[in-house]
């Protein structure tokens, strides 16, 4: 099938939502590169907005989905399931968690997130205590619940009344942060650092002043990770940087690699009070889903891909923040491992399609900043090329 056809298939049967596609239609990848169907092919430094983290085709990945549709693709949670056990297993066992609640993306663990701090809340302290506070500029997804979270006004025009119940105060500002947690407060949502939002990195005492404001307030510290997660930022998860401990994380994106799945990870005491009946999901932690996700994370402890992306972000880090003082017209240059966003001086836009243009798929993260989040097995030949196309790109835009 040509790409025009296909192009103008999608054009008049989907929805309009996704107005800024590409004007491509990717079929095939393998590791940190994929082909359009017109069969060019392109550096992906985008990893399906900061999933495939293995890259594409992994061979641990494909072969846990070979076994896992070959063996059990689906059971419900009416029954147990060695796969889910075990990635419930590895996944506490390798972080500040005692239990784990599968669902089926970010959203839906935000929710659950959300839902079991509200339980918790009402159960230890009141009725009345069920406010979230969450942080301006951020996304926590598209649900009503998540998309009232998300503090971006323009995920939630059109959807209003949002629900009650949230408050907003700007990212990295304890001081606001004290002002609004009262003892309606039942917990704290940030993220360790902002992606959507443009790739905000806090300063070193916000994530240990938001834990002890919480303490101090016997409110529930909830990370979100579901972009940070998983070795993204040069960490296994994005907290161990600050040495912060949340009370809930929550998980998606790069989990299973591709594979659609959320988690919720959470400590014995809050966990209690999802009593039988109070939460679910037909869909989550399937059997398939679940050994992808095992193969996936094992495969990032084994081969300690964490430390890759903090040896290859740097790399990065150190080459794009020579660009100013060079003329080329960026403002700053932030991040962690391999979640960097390059602050511009002008829309990001016509940036990232030039770079598609010159066959390097990157990111937009906000109106002026451009986000790179390769896979995690990138070279440095990989970064090197992709430097050159986004320098060559800056230039031509602002030209």
């Amino acid at each position: 099938m040509d790409t025009r056809t296909l192009l103008e298939w999608s054009a008049k049967h989907h929805t309009p939502n996704y107005g800024s596609r590409a004007p491509i239609c990717l079929v095939r990848g393998e590791g940190v590169r994929v082909w359009d169907s017109d069969g060019r092919e392109y550096l992906d430094f985008g990893s399906g907005i900061a999933v495939t983290s293995l890259g594409h085709c992994h061979p641990r990945v494909t072969g846990a989905i070979q076994e896992a549709a070959a063996t059990l693709l689906h059971v419900s949670n009416l029954y147990h399931s060695p796969p889910q056990i075990h990635l419930a297993k590895l996944l506490t066992e390798h972080s500040f968690a005692d239990r784990v609640f599968f669902a089926n993306s970010g959203a839906e663990a935000n929710e659950a997130a959300i839902k079991i701090a509200r339980k918790y809340a009402r159960e230890t302290w009141s009725d009345d205590r069920f406010e979230i506070v969450a942080t301006k500029n951020s996304f926590h997804g598209r649900t009503m619940a998540t998309v009232t979270a998300t503090g971006q006004e323009k995920y939630q025009h059109g959807f209003e009344p949002l629900l009650p119940g949230f408050k907003h105060v700007p990212y990295n500002d304890l001081n606001a942060m004290e002002l609004a947690i009262d003892n309606r407060t039942a917990a704290v949502l940030v993220e360790p650092i902002q992606g959507e939002g443009g790739v905000h990195v806090p300063s070193d005492p916000y994530l240990a002043g938001l834990r002890t404001l919480c303490d101090e307030a016997g409110a529930l510290l909830i990370f979100d990770e579901i972009q940070t997660g998983v070795g993204r930022t040069g960490r296994l998860w994005c907290y161990e940087h600050w040495g912060v401990e949340p009370d809930i994380m929550t998980l998606a994106k790069a989990l299973a690699n591709g594979v659609p799945i959320g988690a919720m990870l959470t400590r014995e005491e809050i966990a209690s009070v999802f009593t039988a009946g109070t939460h679910g999901s037909t869909f989550g932690g399937t059997p398939f889903v679940a050994s992808v996700a095992l193969a996936t994370l094992t495969t990032m402890i084994d081969e300690k891909i964490p430390e890759r992306a903090a040896q290859m972000g740097g790399y990065l880090m150190e080459r794009l923040g020579r660009l100013p003082s060079l003329g080329v017209p960026v403002k700053e240059v932030r991040g962690k491992g391999l979640l960097i966003g390059i602050e511009l001086d002008g829309p990001a836009g016509p940036v990232v399609d030039a770079c598609r243009e010159a066959g390097l798929l990157v990111l937009s993260a906000g109106d002026r900043v451009l986000r790179l989040a390769p896979p995690l097995i990138v070279t440095e030949t990989d970064c090197h090329r992709a430097l050159e196309t986004v320098v060559t790109a800056l230039k031509k835009v602002r030209t």
